[in-house]
This record gives C-alpha cells, sequence and structure tokens, in this order.
C-alpha cells in the first residue's frame, strides 16, 4: 500500500490561522493552563525525559522538515524544541517498527512521508488537554481528531496533559490511527487505483516565482537562487478538491472493472481528430472530466442531499444537468451503493455506474440563432435579433431572417461548438411567423441544409441531407430534423475553429413564391445525442 507524497506545509499556512480562530475560545484556556504549569522544560526535554518514548523520540530527530518540496535542515525535534507552540500525542514504545520508519527517511520524500503518515499524524499547532467532554481539533497533517474523557480518536492515553514551555504532552498506548480522505483511498485501495491513476496523473508541481528567492540574470533570463514549488492536481482543481481536508465531499465511484467500462465509453466520444495538437491528451482529460465532475457533491453547496445534489457546475439556464433528484431512492445515483466515511467525506462504491453519458457530458447542443457571433457567413439577406418571453422559444430570443428581394434565396452558415464523437439528429427549430406579428399569413418557408465536418485525419467532409428540401410547419413551433442518426466520426469539444458548421439555404423557385416565405424565424440549430444502444 502506497503513502501519499503530500507536502504537509502545503496545508500549514491556512490552516493554522482557521484553527486559532475556531478554537479560540477553549484554547485561550489551555494556553493559561499551560503557563500556569511553569515548567522550564521544551517539549522535546520532555519527551526525553519519558524512556518510554525513545523510538519516537529518535524518529523526531532525524525527520527534516520538509518545506516547499524541499527538505530543510531543521528536525521536528528542534521545532518542539523551539518557541514554536505545539500538543504532541506520543505513541509508546514497541507500537510502530521503527525501524521501518527511520528507512523511509532516506528516500528522496521520505521526510514528506514519514511527516504526512507518522509525525504529522502525532503532532498539532493546537494546544489541546484531555478533559472529559471530547475536543475537536486538527493535527499537523490536516486531519481532524478528537481528544477527551482520557482517549483520543479511540486509543486510551497513558499518561495525559503534561504540561511543558511550548505545549502540552500526551503519552498514546498505541499509534493513532491514519484516516484517508478520499482521493487517498482512491490511489491505495485496489479496487479503485484504475481512478486513483488517472486522477494522480495530473498532480504536478508548479513554480510559484513570487515566493521564490531571485538570484541574478543570465543571457537576459532569472535565475533563482531557492526555486519554490506549489503542489498542484489540475483534475481536481476542476472536479472537487479531494484531497483537501477543510471541506467534507460525497462521491459515487464503481470499482475498477466498470469503471473501464465507462472510461473508455467516454473516451470514444471525446476522440480528436489527427490535426489537434495533443489529441490524446485532450482526450483522456475530458475523458476523466467528463465521468468525474457529475460524480463528487461538495456538502456545502447541498440543501437537502436526501431531495437531490447538485455539482459545482449546476446553473438554472440549464435545469436539466448536474442535478440528481432522490439520489438515495430507488433508482436514484446512490441506491444500492456502499457508503463508507473517509476524513473529509464519504465514498459511494457501486459495481453499475449510475449515469448515461446523455445524462452527463453527451448534451443537447444548441447554437442559438440570436448569437450572431457562431454565425459564420450569411448571403443575400438581412437579419436582426427579437426577444419573445416564452417557454416554447429557446432563450427567450430568435432570429429573423429576411431576403434582400423579395424574389432572391438567400444562405446563412452557424457553427456548433463542442461537438462530440457521437450520433446526433440535426435539427433547425423554427418558429411560426405570428410570434411578432399576430396577423402574418402563416406561410412555410422551404430549404436545403449543408452540413460541413472533419473526418479523423482532420478533412473537410461535406453531407448535403441527401438534396432533400425541407418545409416547417408555419402554425406552430417546428423542429425539422434534418440529418438523423448523423454520425460524427471526432469531437470538436472545447475548441475555437469552426470544424462542424451546419448552412442552411433558402430554396424557394419562383413560381413557389405565392404558398412560401422566404423569411425564416429561426430560434436555433439543435443537435439531439442518440443513444443507439440496443
Amino acid at each position: 500500500m502506497r503513502i501519499m507524497l503530500m507536502g504537509v506545509f502545503s496545508y500549514l499556512l491556512p490552516l493554522t490561522s482557521y484553527l486559532f480562530v475556531s478554537c479560540s475560545d477553549w484554547n485561550d484556556h489551555y494556553e493559561s493552563l499551560a503557563s500556569e504549569a511553569g515548567s522550564d522544560l521544551t517539549l522535546w526535554q520532555t519527551i526525553q525525559q519519558h524512556p518510554e518514548l525513545s523510538d519516537f523520540s529518535e524518529v523526531l530527530s532525524r525527520t527534516k522538515v520538509f518545506k516547499y518540496h524541499k527538505v530543510t535542515e531543521v528536525s521536528y525535534a528542534d521545532l518542539l524544541d523551539g518557541a514554536q507552540t505545539f500538543t504532541v500525542l506520543a505513541p509508546v514504545n514497541g507500537t510502530f517498527n521503527k525501524d521501518s520508519v527511520l528507512s523511509l527517511l532516506s528516500t528522496s520524500k521520505g521526510d514528506s512521508m514519514v511527516v504526512r503518515s507518522f509525525i504529522g499524524n502525532h503532532l498539532s499547532y493546537n494546544q489541546v488537554a484531555n478533559v472529559e467532554k471530547p475536543t475537536e481539533f486538527f493535527l499537523l497533517n490536516s486531519k481532524r481528531a478528537t481528544i477527551g474523557n482520557n482517549q483520543t480518536m479511540g486509543v486510551a492515553l497513558q499518561a495525559s496533559n503534561i504540561r511543558a514551555k511550548g505545549g502540552i504532552l500526551h503519552i498514546l498506548q498505541n499509534t493513532l490511527p491514519y484516516r484517508y480522505n478520499i482521493y487517498e483511498i482512491l490511489l491505495n485501495d485496489p479496487r479503485y487505483d484504475r481512478i486513483g491513476a488517472q486522477l494522480s496523473s495530473y498532480d504536478k508541481d508548479e513554480f510559484n516565482p513570487t515566493q521564490s528567492v531571485e538570484g541574478g540574470m543570465v543571457d537576459g533570463e532569472q535565475i533563482y537562487v531557492d526555486s519554490v514549488f506549489i503542489e498542484r492536481n489540475r483534475m481536481l482543481e476542476h472536479i472537487g478538491l479531494i484531497a483537501d481536508e477543510d471541506s467534507t465531499y460525497m462521491m459515487v465511484v464503481p470499482t475498477n472493472e466498470e469503471w473501464t467500462r465507462v472510461w473508455q465509453e467516454a473516451m470514444d466520444h471525446f476522440r480528436y481528430d489527427k490535426t489537434v495538437e495533443d489529441g490524446d491528451s485532450l482526450q483522456r482529460f475530458w475523458a476523466n472530466y467528463s465521468l468525474l465532475s457529475d460524480a463528487i457533491y461538495s456538502r456545502s453547496i447541498q440543501a437537502s442531499p436526501e431531495d437531490s445534489l447538485i455539482t459545482y457546475y449546476y446553473t438554472r439556464r440549464y435545469p436539466q444537468y448536474h442535478v440528481f433528484h432522490k439520489p438515495f431512492a430507488a433508482g436514484g445515483i446512490l441506491y444500492g451503493s456502499t457508503a463508507t466515511d473517509y476524513s473529509n467525506g464519504t465514498l459511494y462504491t457501486t459495481d453499475r455506474w449510475p449515469f448515461t453519458p446523455e445524462m452527463t457530458y453527451n448534451r443537447e447542443l444548441k447554437t442559438e440563432g440570436e448569437h450572431v457571433d457562431l454565425m459564420v457567413d450569411y448571403a443575400q439577406c438581412s437579419y436582426t435579433t427579437r426577444k419573445h418571453v416564452a417557454d416554447s422559444v429557446s432563450e427567450n430570443e430568435y432570429l429573423v431572417i429576411t431576403p434582400r428581394t423579395a424574389t432572391t434565396n438567400w444562405t446563412m452558415t452557424f457553427k456548433v461548438e463542442n461537438t462530440l464523437a457521437a450520433d446526433y439528429d440535426i435539427c433547425a427549430v423554427i418558429l411560426p411567423a405570428n410570434v411578432y406579428n399576430p396577423d402574418a399569413q402563416l406561410k412555410p418557408c422551404k430549404f436545403q441544409v449543408e452540413i460541413n465536418y472533419v473526418d479523423e485525419n482532420g478533412r473537410q467532409q461535406t453531407y448535403n441531407a441527401g438534396n432533400e428540401k425541407f418545409t416547417n410547419d408555419p402554425t406552430r413551433v417546428d423542429t425539422v430534423v434534418v440529418a438523423e442518426n448523423f454520425r460524427l466520426p471526432v469531437c470538436n469539444y472545447n475548441q475555437t475553429n469552426m470544424k462542424f458548421t451546419v448552412k442552411l439555404k433558402c430554396s424557394i423557385t419562383a413560381r413557389e413564391t405565392s404558398g412560401y416565405s422566404r423569411e425564416m424565424f429561426l430560434d436555433c440549430i439543435y443537435l439531439r445525442p442518440k443513444n443507439n444502444k440496443q
């Protein structure tokens, strides 16, 4: 089982200020108790007075502070012998394998690993005493803990409330259990390690010039004599900070076999053409993002988790996405799952992924007619946008396309963004003329369609819808399907180019002028995803 390689000092600065504010009522009391004890011994000296703590003492003296991803010359013995204040929860000899811990220190990030999983699990910046009523506090590794009634986190206290200059010492009859957070369990539990491997691949140490120490200039470039790196995870920053201890989350997660199935399904949808730079990396990123962004829920933004769960991406503009109603009821996304609590939330394990692509990432796509920035070109016409507040009008606006003369046929081309490699019904939603003028003559428009897209090699392809001429029903809001089950071989997700366009071409002959209208009231171009699985 792996131990997390996360630098504990990335948590300390924000955590420390939070702790002393949130716990000030009882913290001030314990600080006064410590000063009343009047011990002249530091915490480090006090620990050395107890021979049953010699193993713990040796680990403290040989473990160096790991700051900004670098080993310093300062040991944890030095810290406990200094001016900072701590609570020390010291396990007695024989309760941990000292040799294994010390051997870990010889590895490249051993000090950080030992701090995170062992020393940081037995120290706190808070001064907390053993009293009858349990008190919650944070450990140095930012894990939550409680102490009171002669035990902490289920471990009995052999001795407690030993006052020293610089804090309080409690002697434990065993080591404190290390509680994984959600991210750590995904990395370490073999049931989920394929998800964990995907997530950890986005861990990155990012150079921070504002905290680094500048040296001179060489060939016009700034040189740093002390470079500071901050640990980041590009994926977690988008989907939820499940490695942090100061928030609580709910996450639904499949076991490895089911994850492999749904991940490959997502990868198939996010396949880019060969001309897209870093297409393979983009494919993997968006496949992971699309699956996990709807599987993680911050407890802090839930109004009533029993009624519905929303993700960070939920908006009232698109209320059908990123919200899951009655999650614990039959048919809900958490129904039948197994709940397990971890240090920063609850994991709901399932053998069957409760989402379909159409519920999450394979969404309806619309180019609103009034969004003229998505208009590629137009000819032989003019246009204007109008508002009309009604449930039947998408976004409460539409586009009026007016021919240049009463007998000219016009063309207008729109791009559709964020298409996936998927099957769609491609539609034009057309409004009746009386949406604007109640007395208007209701005549259909006749038009043809040209669909432009690219193949796997990035080569431009054109589909003319079989040269069919389409007409709308002029008496209602009409969704005209111009291409049914149309397969896009590659995606164009999160790209800014025009690899997928739909051209509308008015197609009315001179002798048909009296029976048709060359004016069109276009609500939107609409791509409706199709689930063609049997």
